[in-house]
């Protein structure tokens, strides 16, 4: 008669638990990883995004002005005044705590960005020389809202454009 026994022994089931509690972990971490590696990259094209809609923005109000207002010929400022020839007269862009804001004529000033970026050092040179179009230098720097302090949701950067008046 046979006599086998089907069955572990301790060490068999030592050595097996902790195989797959190994494997476990290297998921576990894997799958750790992508997810920062999302939240980095949603952070990114967060900023990016912003910053390319807010550029974009101020360089259009620039470029269909008929004139600038302020900062005036060869200065720099930290708001910028921009002639119309609408009802939407003056056209002004400014920073106000963290916000990039535009105020159309009378209307109240509006944000640019929403609450998930901070913007920092807004800043216009105006480079036109007289009896030229006038253009202007716009920078400013967007940084991503980060309360837990967590390094996938760290990230800034500086945009610059610049704009001739048509």
């Amino acid at each position: 008669m046979n006599n086998k026994k089907f069955g572990f022994t301790l060490i068999e089931l030592l050595l097996y638990t902790a195989l797959a509690g190994v494997i476990l972990l290297a998921v576990s971490a894997f799958i750790f990883v992508v997810w920062q590696g999302q939240a980095k990259s949603q952070t990114i094209a967060e900023v990016e995004q912003q910053g390319t809609q807010i550029m974009d923005n101020i360089l259009r109000q620039v470029k269909n002005s008929s004139g600038i207002n302020s900062p005036v010929l060869a200065t720099s400022g930290v708001t910028m005044s921009l002639a119309t020839s609408t009802i939407n007269n003056p056209i002004v862009f400014d920073q106000n705590s963290n916000q990039i804001r535009i105020k159309l004529g009378s209307a109240l000033a509006l944000p640019l960005n929403n609450s998930r970026v901070n913007v920092s050092n807004l800043m216009f040179y105006n480079y036109g020389r007289s009896g030229t179009n006038g253009s202007i230098r716009v920078q400013f720097t967007l940084t991503h809202v980060n309360p837990g302090n967590k390094n996938s949701y760290d990230y800034s950067q500086t945009f610059y454009g610049t704009a001739t008046k048509r």
